[in-house]
């Protein structure tokens, strides 16, 4: 969606999709941090009003911010006041309603006052960076709600064109061509990825895949490219499930940062 301005100088971005769960189960996901660990980055979260909030993005760096709605299981807000050097604070808001069949409708409003559009792309980018996480919630919350969990970022960035990096990507790891519901498995090293695939997208922007893992543990993978400020980014953010699931992680996060900045070293 565009963004959105209004006379004050308020300008937001607005997205709305369902997902399964009941209204306690997705907001566990969504506002608390093991919550928002499973399905989209390490955090903590304080859980009241006023309380501490860090998202841990890996290569891609960290936020804080601070509680400012907690009304469970159906409004979450919070406020970033150092999301971008120089740029005003950003809220988000999140609220939950329940529909029959254990599903929910969730709605995001990220919003800024600004008196120019000089964060326009920023908020923006804010907008376009879920869709993949949103598919990773659906995944987890169909098929490993509540269970113990663990996520690791890796990323490469290369001055190549976001096609060739995304076949380059697809390519060696057994996902060329990929189609939802396919079992595919990848090659041995670093870990072979085995699993079904849940959600394949491709654009101008962004292109993804999402995959339900049993190897090298039950997990979610996302996968994909995305287009930056003339170069492009290959990433996976992995997510794994099960007692063992920190030490997992562990292991698995230094060996596939090895093996994305080697096999991106060299732009083609």
């Amino acid at each position: 969606m565009p963004i959105k301005k209004d006379e004050t100088g308020k300008r937001w971005v607005e997205m709305e999709f369902n997902t399964p769960g009941t209204p306690e189960q997705v907001w566990r996901a969504i506002a608390t941090g093991p919550g928002n660990t499973a399905w989209f980055t390490k955090t903590t979260i304080d859980e009241h009003v006023g309380g501490r909030l860090h998202f841990d993005f890996g290569p891609n760096g960290a936020s804080t911010g601070e509680v400012t709605i907690w009304e469970p299981p159906f409004r979450f807000g919070y406020v970033e006041r150092e999301w971008s050097e120089g740029a005003p604070p950003i809220a988000t808001e999140i609220t939950v309603t329940s529909r029959s069949g254990d599903h929910c409708v969730v709605r995001m409003v990220h919003s800024l006052f600004a008196s120019t559009d000089d964060w326009d792309d920023q908020l923006e980018g804010f907008e376009s960076g879920w869709p993949g996480f949103f598919e990773v919630l659906r995944v987890y919350l169909s098929h490993f709600a509540g269970e113990k969990a663990a996520s690791f970022n890796v990323l490469a960035t290369t001055k190549a064109d976001q096609l060739s990096i995304w076949r380059r990507l697809t390519e060696t790891l057994g996902l060329a061509g990929a189609n939802v519901g396919e079992e595919r498995s990848g090659p041995q090293q670093p870990e072979r990825l085995f699993g079904i695939v849940e959600r394949v997208r491709q654009d101008d922007k962004q292109r993804f895949i999402v995959l339900r893992l049993t190897a090298p543990a039950p997990g979610i993978a996302l996968i994909g490219t995305y287009a930056t400020n003339g170069s492009a980014n290959a990433s996976m953010a992995m997510y794994l499930y099960g007692d063992d699931a920190e030490q997992r992680a562990a292991e698995g996060e230094p060996k596939w940062r090895d093996w994305f900045g080697e096999t991106f070293k060299h732009p083609r």
